[in-house]
């Protein structure tokens, strides 16, 4: 047996106190060793999760410990491919929180880095290693629903913290970015299409989208969404076609947000249901990165997966604030 993925935390983020630690120490092959913190007390609930956990005082210095083999960044939004780069360049794999880049064009930086050292470095998109999407990914390859028509989606939560990250421009902050990045990568990872054209509003605050409607084009669908942070948390998904449909009723974070299963009705007239509660996707994702390190297998959610993503919400920034249509290549 080849011994565990040895991880380090860059910064003690709630995310990472609350679901990524925990999934780490969960998972299989996978150790939670190090955190990097100044703060005692943001270090302690970690260090009472893992004891022994070794609490550097500065990111460079948890890049700089040899008895870490991997990093997870949960950083503000602004700061990932900069972090990200530094972690690559110091010998270490990388799995980065979402959204991994602002622009496309960080993503294309990451690429070239991830290629040039051989290490892995990914985006934590956790809802792609949860089964429930891959039963997606199945009935509508198999035809369940017959052609695929339209999908739609909404994520939505309730967030007027002037002082939280998501609420501040400067650090990449916005509903979109937080959020409606969630219909778009479950809609192109279970489909495999890309958008070739769209159209979006947006309502802001303090410079960030509080609220963002999109409508997209597919090749032989189309696609409409809703995402926000000003709203009553509420997360859906629908695939409709010819013969059926497909709803998820916990698509993102089913755990937290409630009963999570896939209903589906195609020709049969029969409406089939399957659950997937008790999954720790986070921990999911842990062990299929590690599997990636180790060559196991490949990474359900490889940078150029993510670069496509992000080309989609440039795109839905870009015609938010035109008003007009945008066309993807």
């Amino acid at each position: 047996m080849s011994a565990p993925l040895r991880w380090g935390i860059l910064g003690a983020a709630k995310i990472a106190r609350t679901d990524l630690a925990p999934a780490i120490h969960a998972a299989h092959h996978a150790e939670l060793t190090a955190l990097a913190t100044r703060d005692p007390a943001r270090a302690a609930p970690f260090a009472a999760l893992v004891p022994g956990l070794r609490v550097h005082d500065s990111y460079d210095a948890l890049l700089a410990d040899p008895e870490v083999d991997a990093v997870y960044i949960p950083l503000p939004n602004n700061l990932h491919v900069e972090w990200s780069l530094r972690a690559i360049e110091a010998g270490k794999h990388v799995l980065c929180e979402k959204p991994i880049a602002l622009h496309a064009s960080g993503i294309d930086r990451l690429i070239a880095a991830r290629d040039a050292s051989g290490l892995q470095l990914a985006e934590a998109f956790m809802v792609v290693h949860h089964p429930q999407w891959a039963r997606v990914q199945a009935l509508l390859a198999e035809g369940v629903i017959g052609t695929l028509q339209h999908v739609e989606g909404v994520f939505t939560y309730h967030n007027p913290d002037p002082g939280d990250i998501r609420n501040q421009a400067e650090l990449g902050g916005g509903g979109l970015r937080d959020v409606g990045v969630y219909p778009c990568i479950t809609a192109r990872f279970a489909t495999g299409a890309e958008p070739t054209r769209l159209r979006a509003e947006m309502a802001l605050e303090a410079g960030v989208d509080v609220f963002a409607r999109v409508w997209a084009e597919f090749p032989g669908f189309t696609m409409s969404f809703y995402s926000g942070m000003r709203q009553a948390r509420r997360q859906h998904m629908v695939f409709h076609g010819t013969d059926g449909w497909i709803e998820l009723s916990a698509p993102f974070n089913g755990r937290v947000f409630g009963d999570t299963r896939v209903q589906w009705r195609g020709a049969d007239g029969i409406t089939h249901v399957e659950r997937f509660n008790d999954i720790d996707q986070y921990a999911v994702m842990i062990e299929a990165f590690g599997d990636a390190v180790r060559g196991v297998r490949s990474f359900a959610c490889p940078l150029e997966l993510s670069r496509g993503n992000q080309r989609m919400i440039d795109a839905i920034f870009e015609a938010a604030e035109s008003g007009a249509a945008i066309a993807l290549s």
